[in-house]
């Protein structure tokens, strides 16, 4: 059953596609609007979320969960100077579902991280 806090929190991460938010992002920003959200509504409705396949859940770090409402198969880099995580698309047969195992071992999820220094931050130390 949605409701308006599941709404406003799916909405979030429909506008932030591209900053694949922590919990704590997402509670920073809905909570000036929404008073009566909390911490744990939002982890509540994204463990909902990730049941059904609408979000999924992003570790490249390993010190926090990141969620990301593009749920085709694709990978994603991570600046470790500004961290922030950009999805990319390079050709991965496992990725877009061409393979479906591998020795015989059924793929169910592939995730592919690159870590490294984004053109953004590379043109800040150019310039």
């Amino acid at each position: 059953m949605p409701t308006y806090q599941r709404i406003k929190i799916l909405e979030y991460m429909d506008k932030h596609r591209d900053s694949h938010p922590t919990v704590e992002m997402i509670y920073s920003e809905l909570s000036r609007r929404l008073p009566i959200l909390s911490m744990t509504t939002i982890y509540n409705a994204l463990n909902a979320f990730l049941e059904k396949g609408l979000v999924s859940a992003i570790t490249i770090t390993g010190t926090e969960i990141r969620y990301d409402i593009n749920t085709n198969p694709h990978h994603h880099f991570l600046c470790r100077e500004c961290g922030r995580i950009i999805d990319i698309d390079v050709e991965c047969p496992f990725a877009r579902g061409k393979e479906k195992d591998i020795c015989g071992h059924r793929i169910e999820e592939v995730h592919g991280y690159f870590k490294g220094i984004c053109k953004d931050c590379l043109k800040k130390h150019k310039g």
